[in-house]
């Protein structure tokens, strides 16, 4: 996987911070701003929300697989597939999630034909 903070000039530990900061807790971005201010990293709250948009989705889903990794020990974790029909450019796929006792999405498979064998099979693996 290419490293995702390449291009910018700011430390990922800073990046990952203000993201979480702003999405942990009730934060508005420009409290991020203050905070991250008063412990001498200037930034803007508009750059925290463009990190908020480029790498939120990223932390989110380290934070999904770590969830669900520490879950799988407990003896009440559990999981289900769930089968969607859905539309795309006019023709019918089958989209197979694979979603825990929370309600997250684990896993997500996408067919055209309807094969629930080969969607489990798919889903068991990962």
């Amino acid at each position: 996987m290419a490293n995702s903070f390449r291009y910018f000039k700011t430390s990922p530990e800073v990046i990952r911070a203000a993201v979480l900061m702003y999405v942990r807790y009730p934060l508005s971005l420009r409290n991020v701003e203050d905070l991250l201010f008063e412990r001498g990293i200037d930034v803007t709250h508009e750059t925290i929300r463009q990190w908020w948009n480029r790498f939120g989705p990223m932390f989110a889903s380290e934070l999904r697989k770590k969830r669900a990794g520490c879950h799988r020990s407990y003896i009440q974790w559990r999981w289900h597939m769930d089968e969607v029909f859905v539309r795309i450019n006019g023709e019918r796929r089958y989209l197979w999630r694979a979603v825990d006792h929370e309600g997250e999405v684990l896993e997500v498979f996408m067919t055209k034909r309807r094969d629930g064998r080969a969607a489990k099979a798919f889903l068991k693996l990962r």
